[in-house]
């Protein structure tokens, strides 16, 4: 967290991330540029470097969709998500030299604007081997190139959190624009049937981990807690949660995160103010609910962060009765005080 809009901190943590991201990119792009010059002597420089930044966005754009949900499925994935977005600012930059080597072989001295010539230069809409793939990868830079800009924490700020998420899911908008765009143009230029193979099984691979990492998240929403007293609904035994951790319930078609601490529980909403991070997948942390996304903290008690910090998130009345824990379903104004309860307390 930050205070204030300032320059990015480069931990150890983010140098190391950014350096083996970075070193990966150069690495990926050395290696196809010097096998493609050696077993295809016929291809031009320029045609070389085409394809080794398209297939690095591309390459990369899916590791970028798969770090979400395998963090969803496996805690150990984190550390990824931790500085997605600067890989998702290095897709862009991959994507962005792919696009304006092509526009300068392809496009440049045409007579034409280049970009109005992406458009132009190809109307064969009722041909599928020559149907105008260009503009669909234009398309999906624009995307990438939104998301990059407004990837710094100052844009999810003045956009809000609902507005912000919106705009960047529309990466799998930029996502299916990019198949169709690889499908009818490279596939149909080129009999190559490792590159449809790696295609298929790299959207068989985002849509499988996606359908998975969702159907764990609605078998949550979907766990009854039918066992009602005094407005209150059971949730679980103070055993059934780990010390330090929370148990994630749905109630009134909300999520909501029972933290256990020092021996005494907490419940407060389960999403994030930053970026819509789920709070009971992380842990606490020096006495705050700690998100495992971006590390955004908050008081298990109040739901707000601590200061110079302003996020807030609602809470919710807790109590133990028979030895259990049950949890009023009605949530709190953002902010507001609630005691915990003392694990012991019936």
């Amino acid at each position: 967290m930050s205070a204030q809009y300032q320059a990015v901190l480069w931990n150890r943590q983010k140098k190391l991330y950014d350096l083996t991201m970075v070193g990966g990119a150069l690495l990926y792009l050395a290696l196809f540029v010097t096998l493609n010059l050696v077993l295809r002597p016929e291809a031009t420089l320029e045609t070389v470097l085409i394809r080794a930044f398209g297939t690095a966005a591309l390459l990369s754009l899916h590791v970028v969709l798969s770090i979400g949900p395998l963090a969803r499925l496996d805690p150990r994935f984190l550390p990824l998500l931790y500085n997605r977005r600067h890989l998702g600012v290095m897709t862009f930059v991959l994507g962005a030299a792919h696009g304006i080597f092509a526009l300068i072989q392809f496009h440049v001295g045409t007579g034409t604007n280049p970009i109005v010539s992406v458009f132009v230069a190809n109307t064969r809409l009722d041909s599928v081997s020559q149907f105008p793939f260009q503009p669909l990868g234009l398309f999906a830079l624009v995307v990438l190139f939104l998301m990059a800009v407004t990837s710094h924490d100052f844009w999810l700020s003045q956009l809000s959190a609902p507005i912000w998420k919106t705009l960047h899911m529309l990466v799998y908008v930029a996502y299916g624009a990019l198949i169709l765009h690889v499908a009818l143009g490279a596939l149909q230029l080129e009999d190559d049937p490792l590159l449809s193979l790696l295609l298929v099984v790299g959207f068989g691979w985002i849509f499988a981990i996606h359908i998975f990492a969702g159907w764990r998240g609605r078998r949550l929403d979907r766990e009854h807690l039918s066992a009602v007293k005094e407005g209150y609904v059971r949730v679980c035994h103070p055993d059934e949660i780990q010390d330090d951790r929370a148990r994630i319930v749905c109630l009134a078609g909300e999520r909501v995160a029972i933290f256990k601490y020092d021996g005494k529980v907490s419940a407060v909403s389960n999403v994030c103010q930053h970026q819509n991070g789920p709070l009971g997948e992380g842990r606490v942390v020096d006495g705050c609910i700690t998100c495992p996304w971006h590390g955004y903290q908050y008081e298990p008690e109040t739901g707000a962060s601590p200061p110079p910090f302003t996020e807030k998130i609602p809470t919710f009345r807790v109590k133990m009765i028979d030895g259990d824990i049950w949890l009023d379903p009605k949530p709190l104004p953002a902010g507001s005080h609630v005691a915990a309860v003392s694990v012991s307390d019936e």
